[in-house]
């Protein structure tokens, strides 16, 4: 009975953990750090994404009703991606001047994603996203 008892103290030791549970937290905090932080960039520019392509599709629909002007189209797609802070981005708007004569309007926008997103970017460094929406005008 005495072997089993000094057994359970031999194994029983708190202290000599005290080390072991330091560089456990050395190596699993930046793993998790570092999961934390991808997914947050990745979450970003779905984000983003999304953002992208409801700016093309609402400045196109206010550049195809009747009367609809480019300077419109320019404010209501940069409205859309300032709604998340996209500020550093280009937008193109084809035909340049919307007449009675335009058939299709055609709107672009290109984002750099290393340049909109909160975390310094390693994993989209130099990345474009670009949505481009070419829709018949109305009233025709």
């Amino acid at each position: 009975m005495q072997s089993l008892s000094h057994a359970r103290r031999h194994f029983a030791k708190p202290e000599s953990r005290k080390g072991a549970v330091a560089v456990e937290f050395a190596i699993v905090v930046p793993l998790l750090f570092l999961f934390f932080f991808a997914g947050f960039e990745f979450m970003r520019v779905a984000m983003v994404r999304h953002t992208v392509d409801n700016a093309v599709y609402e400045g196109a629909r206010v550049g195809i009703i009747p009367g609809g002007t480019n300077a419109e189209i320019r404010a209501e797609a940069t409205r859309i991606l300032g709604t998340i802070g996209i500020d550093e981005f280009t937008l193109e708007v084809e035909p340049a001047n919307i007449t009675d004569a335009t058939q299709d309007v055609t709107v672009r926008v290109t984002v750099p994603l290393d340049r909109n997103t909160y975390v310094p970017a390693q994993y989209f460094l130099g990345e474009e996203m670009q949505r481009e929406l070419t829709m018949r005008r109305e009233g025709r």
